[in-house]
């Protein structure tokens, strides 16, 4: 059978109901006086074929585009094994605040882990707060109370040099939340024993009006910069009642030494070698004593190891 001609006026419903009809038929309808002898069906199709075209491209480029965000991503990076994530509590050094590990965080929730950085009264974003009657267990209480209102539990207990008074105090009161205890260049107190018993007297401390002065920060720069801290907090003993719980909690102990020196050269290494003689997991990692900041990527992954090292023991 031969093909079926359409008359002009069935051909203009068609060009109103389709205004996307190609050029040249309108060329020829107006040469024609209005008349077209195109296929109307066969074009009806050949418009649907390029329709589907552009979807299925369209399509193709946003699942490229959106594999190659994926693939590029931190966490497909260094994502951790399934069932190996945690919860991180990252506790700040002296002068310091939770600002100081924003990119740890950052690193850390990108490969599915749960992380809390808060900041310790009278440091940081408290500073507003700050007195000279805050004391080592005024801080101790702060880490007790965001693992408590936050309802949190098999917690990885981060404690960076001052912090690591901190954490001991903590993991003492509420060792039930306790999954691994992370000491990083961090103090390591027995009971009765504060700050200025364990830190070398070489370290520079300046007191004025009751607080410890950061004398490396000059004047009054913008925010987020280390502030003045309690002298209390560095005289305060530290008091533990639940030893017999608290000391089975596994732990990792990392210490930092600058590139030419050797471990015994470190201010914090009589704290490592305490760690080593109760037999924890060590790391000697190169490095200043703020690798939050200077090797983050390094640092999470130590993080993310320690407690699968404890598992496989």
């Amino acid at each position: 059978m031969g093909r079926r001609r359409v008359g002009a006026k069935a051909f203009n419903v068609y060009r109103f109901s389709c205004p996307s009809l190609p050029f040249f038929l309108r060329l020829e309808m107006f040469l024609n006086g209005d008349k077209s002898r195109a296929n109307i069906p066969a074009l009806f199709r050949y418009q649907m074929r390029v329709k589907q075209f552009i979807r299925l491209t369209l399509a193709s480029i946003c699942l490229i585009a959106f594999v190659g965000c994926k693939t590029n991503s931190p966490s497909a990076l260094r994502q951790p094994p399934a069932g190996k994530r945690c919860t991180y509590v990252l506790v700040h050094g002296a002068w310091g605040g939770g600002w100081d590990w924003k990119h740890v965080d950052q690193l850390l929730t990108a490969d599915g882990n749960e992380v809390y950085r808060p900041t310790l009264t009278g440091q940081g974003e408290h500073s507003n707060l700050s007195s000279t009657n805050i004391d080592l267990d005024t801080h101790i209480q702060d880490i007790v109370n965001v693992i408590l209102w936050e309802n949190l539990h098999d917690v990885v207990l981060v404690g960076h040099s001052y912090g690591g008074m901190v954490i001991t105090g903590v993991a003492d009161r509420v060792p039930d939340r306790i999954k691994h205890l992370v000491y990083l260049d961090a103090l390591l107190p027995e009971n009765g024993e504060n700050v200025d018993a364990i830190l070398p007297p070489k370290v520079p401390r300046t007191i004025k009006d009751g607080f410890v002065i950061p004398i490396w920060v000059a004047g009054n720069p913008p925010p987020p910069h280390d502030v003045p801290q309690s002298a209390r907090t560095f005289s305060e003993p530290i008091t533990l009642t639940n030893q017999a719980v608290a000391e089975k909690l596994p732990a990792t102990y990392i210490l930092t030494v600058d590139m030419g020196k050797s471990p015994e050269q470190d201010d914090f290494c009589p704290c490592y070698e305490r760690a080593k003689t109760r037999g924890w997991t060590t790391h000697i990692m190169e490095g200043d004593h703020n690798v939050q900041r200077s090797h983050p990527v390094e640092l999470v992954k130590l993080l993310e190891s320690a407690p699968a090292e404890m598992s496989a023991r």
